[in-house]
């Protein structure tokens, strides 16, 4: 029986702005996520072009990971990393975006988050744009919508490249690049301010080829830089699934399929837009401008890897009476077999096991599962213990899958579960979301100590690494 690669890499996955803080200090611009209201799963965060006075902006302090990052990484070094998965600040390192000189502050940061990695033999996974752009890249050019961004983005991963050759042998381009086929993509992902009437499907599907361009450049030059670069996809992989065996749910299931999850991966994997998107783009009134050089740019960057976010799965129907259920940026109908998070994700561990079959099926490249997680409240015991088993049985259940899936044949090279430090959720702006293995004394009010307490999930996930998946 197969099991876990030996040198397989087990950690954990977080972003900037979710943990970072520090928003202003050292240099630093403020970000699209810096802009954001705090909120919950009953109030919607709010986008406020210009702070506003008395107004909660969790992402300001985050969990101050900025001040606390040797603390946190002795943390995760005491599970047993063998990976963290972090992003860089865009606008840490370019303030403004279009700067022609980076942050050297910023960039110091970095390097000691680096290097205190790897006083540990923590390998680190960078995502060099995770829902961080610059807020002045949305003011000045109307973000990925303007052709400009694809130079300042290229400058800015030019930098990182240089600058961290020596230490950074794993990169991921873009967050859930996919993110930008769905409204809400419009502003998190494409840095473009919500306004249905100007922000278009096809809008989005132009600014999302401008990062496509993008991404396929920074391949190419990353490899140039460092030829052991191993540069990847980030794809927030929506599971869909017919909710009957009627053929019209099962078309349609396959058509969402194509265009939500399949559509950036192709490209990004194999280097050209697939025939269903020039199908789904006549139909829609898409009329994608490319420059003459953009066909043979794709083709040259293909990545070299393909990482996705597993989080839940959803039932597709062609009738929209249906009860619907809440899910990572796109809903759907609700599976009678499933239960649910407290946040309506329906929680699906084989569909995690489709999931890697069908990627890998279509493109026999290694696979890594960046972002797996429980988002629950957690509880102080009278004693001070947190019994999260609920988590526990959530991750061993997926983590069981992964290992049926390498059984089957599929390539995986590593598993990041999302945010084994709690975070501000970056759906709702709450720390009452909790995913971590390590709690934080952070409130949805602002209030707290930030002290970090382990919670049981804490000791699980140590053994599990320890025993590389056998013991779960």
């Amino acid at each position: 029986m197969k099991e876990f690669p030996i040198n397989f890499l087990w950690g954990g996955a977080t972003a900037a702005n979710q943990l970072e803080g520090a928003w202003n200090e050292d240099g630093k611009g403020p970000s699209t996520n810096d802009m954001y209201t705090g909120g919950s799963h009953t109030i919607a965060r709010r986008i406020t072009p210009i702070l506003e006075p008395d107004t909660f902006y969790p992402n300001h302090e985050g969990i101050d990971f900025y001040h606390r990052y040797k603390e946190d990484i002795a943390l995760f070094a005491e599970m047993g990393f063998k990976v963290f998965r972090l992003s860089i600040a865009w606008s840490r390192i370019f303030p403004n975006g279009d700067d022609e000189q980076p942050n050297e502050k910023g960039l110091q940061f970095y390097d000691d988050v680096l290097d205190e990695l790897k006083k540990y033999n923590i390998e680190p996974l960078v995502t060099i744009s995770h829902y961080e752009l610059p807020f002045n890249l949305v003011q000045k050019y109307d973000g990925w919508k303007n052709r400009k961004l694809i130079e300042f983005y290229n400058r800015y991963a030019q930098t990182l490249y240089i600058r961290y050759k020596d230490k950074v042998k794993y990169w991921l381009t873009f967050n859930e690049i996919n993110s930008a086929m769905v409204t809400l993509g419009a502003y998190a992902s494409l840095g473009m301010i919500l306004d249905e009437k100007e922000n278009t499907e096809a809008v989005r599907i132009q600014a999302l080829h401008h990062q496509f361009v993008a991404s396929a450049k920074a391949v190419k030059m990353g490899h140039q830089i460092n030829p052991d670069f191993k540069i990847g996809c980030m794809i927030a992989y929506l599971d869909m699934q017919p909710l009957t065996c009627d053929p019209a749910d099962v078309l349609l299931t396959q058509h969402m399929d194509q265009i939500q999850n399949m559509l950036c991966g192709d490209v990004q994997v194999r280097g050209f837009y697939p025939a269903y998107a020039k199908r789904y783009y006549d139909e829609h009134n898409v009329e994608l401008v490319m420059e003459a050089e953009d066909e043979q740019i794709l083709k040259e960057g293909c990545v070299d890897f393909y990482t996705f976010s597993y989080y839940m799965s959803n039932c597709v129907s062609a009738n929209p009476q249906n009860e619907q259920t809440g899910g990572n940026l796109l809903g759907g109908i609700k599976n009678p077999y499933l239960k649910a998070t407290d946040w309506g994700w329906q929680i699906d561990p084989i569909g995690l096991r489709w999931t890697l079959n069908h990627l890998y099926d279509r493109y026999h490249i290694p696979l890594m599962v960046v972002e797996n997680g429980l988002g629950a409240v957690d509880t102080f015991e009278p004693d001070g213990s947190i019994n999260d088993d609920y988590r526990i049985d959530y991750l061993r259940q997926h983590i069981e899958q992964m290992k049926e899936a390498i059984q089957d044949g599929v390539d995986l090279m590593g598993y990041t579960t999302w945010g084994p430090i709690d975070l501000v959720s970056a759906g709702t702006g709450e720390m009452k979301k909790r995913y971590g293995f390590i709690y934080v004394d952070k409130h949805d009010d602002g209030s707290g100590t930030l002290d970090r307490s382990k919670k049981k999930s804490f000791y699980w996930y140590k053994k599990v690494i320890e025993s590389n998946g056998k013991e779960l």
